[in-house]
């Protein structure tokens, strides 16, 4: 009988069945490093899901969420309130952006993008101006709306009919997109990197002509970057490394550096067609959420965070190419900063997780992009003696996993 009043068959007996997670349970977490309720230590790779931008429990975050506390918890949008204004300032002080709606989470950020590029079609085009063109084997959230935009069926199966309006084409395409966008269009919605269908970037002369074909149609460019965003490339934003300018973006996950929080960001008229009453969120600009992810932002944009990103890429490279030349075992490695994947041979495609539970042996903690892809998104400060320790670890994870193949 296990010590601890919850554990993991805890999960089973009272969860919804939608996740399946590791039988370990971490119970603190303290820079890049986590520990479970039996004290093992595990270096994270995966950083929450791209969420941990500054790792577990730093300092300054933990100041922010302690002081704003004490202050003012929530209120709704009834009122404004500082930190909501400061951080809205923070993020069109460092972007494009002139207007920020803010909500809970990347789906909901996109949810919104999505009803504006209608919206904004509707008033400044007519009602016929209402499809959306995504790519395949993008992702841009769980809400169903956002599930139809996205680019993997498998999300919508069994909770037909999803909304109309929305076409797919292939992902640096440029002769496909231009087959499918018409005067119909009021948006094409890209991610700058794919994260969860595989860590694959888009080709830069591919993003300027999307950003051509959107002006051409009068259609709106809507940047996901919930996963490539905020620091997460190398630059703040991702598109500030393509020269594409988007007419909408949407950030989480690293916005809030593991705090929930949401945002999307647009022009002044676009934002016009989101006039008062239009669209909403009950804790979309709360107080301790603004506070933290102010605190992310003054961080991340603090030389010289960013610059060092490119520098443990290249760590992560180096350490990758290395374990490559040993096993064999990966066909490409892609990305950009700290969003890397690790594309796997044919002879260990859909045996992605099965890297992943041998690394979580070895205590390592990491993602994956699909079945066929190892992912990595650790915290953008991550120690260069923790990325080579981690390395380490994967390197005698994947030694395990090709000895069992072999002898299998």
């Amino acid at each position: 009988m296990s010590k601890h009043p919850v554990n993991r068959s805890t999960f089973d007996q009272v969860m919804v069945p939608n996740y399946a997670p590791q039988a370990m349970v971490p119970v603190r977490g303290e820079g890049s490093r986590i520990w479970d309720q039996e004290g093992k230590e595990y270096l994270d790779f995966a950083g929450g899901i791209a969420v941990n931008a500054l790792g577990h429990c730093h300092p300054a975050l933990v100041s922010a969420l302690k002081k704003q506390s004490e202050e003012l918890w929530h209120l709704s949008n009834i009122y404004t309130n500082e930190p909501a204004l400061e951080l809205a300032q923070a993020l069109t002080d460092h972007t494009f952006a002139e207007k920020v709606f803010f909500c809970n989470s990347g789906g909901e950020a996109n949810e919104a993008a999505f009803k504006l590029a209608r919206k904004y079609a509707y008033d400044n085009f007519g009602p016929e101006k209402n499809e959306i063109v995504s790519f395949y084997q993008s992702f841009h959230g769980r809400t169903l709306f956002t599930v139809t935009v996205g680019g993997q069926k498998k999300y919508c199966e069994g909770f037909e009919p999803v909304p109309g309006g929305v076409l797919h084409t292939n992902y640096n395409d440029l002769e496909a997109l231009k087959a499918i966008i018409s005067d119909r269009t009021c948006a094409v919605v890209i991610e700058p990197i794919q994260g969860e269908g595989g860590v694959i970037p888009a080709d830069p002369e591919f993003m300027k002509g999307v950003r051509k074909l959107c002006d051409q149609n009068n259609a709106l460019l809507v940047f996901d970057e919930v996963q490539s965003g905020m620091g997460r490339t190398g630059e703040l934003f991702a598109y500030m490394g393509f020269d594409v300018t988007p007419d909408i973006l949407t950030s989480a996950k690293s916005l809030g550096g593991g705090f929930p929080i949401g945002a999307m960001l647009t022009t002044s008229k676009i934002a016009e067609s989101l006039g008062f009453g239009t669209h909403g969120s009950t804790y979309g600009g709360n107080p301790l959420a603004c506070a933290v992810a102010l605190e992310v932002i003054n961080i991340i944009t603090a030389p010289p965070l960013l610059d060092n990103v490119s520098k443990k890429h290249d760590r992560f490279r180096k350490h990758l190419d290395a374990i490559n030349s040993q096993y064999g075992i990966f066909a490409e490695v892609r990305g950009k900063g700290l969003l890397i994947g690790a594309e796997l041979v044919e002879k260990y495609h859909g045996k992605a997780k099965g890297f992943l539970a041998a690394a979580a042996d070895e205590g390592l903690m990491m993602l994956v992009a699909g079945p066929n892809v190892l992912r990595f998104a650790p915290s953008l400060i991550i120690p260069d003696d923790d990325i080579d320790e981690g390395m380490a670890r994967l390197e005698r994870a994947v030694a395990k996993v090709v000895s069992a193949e072999q002898q299998g």
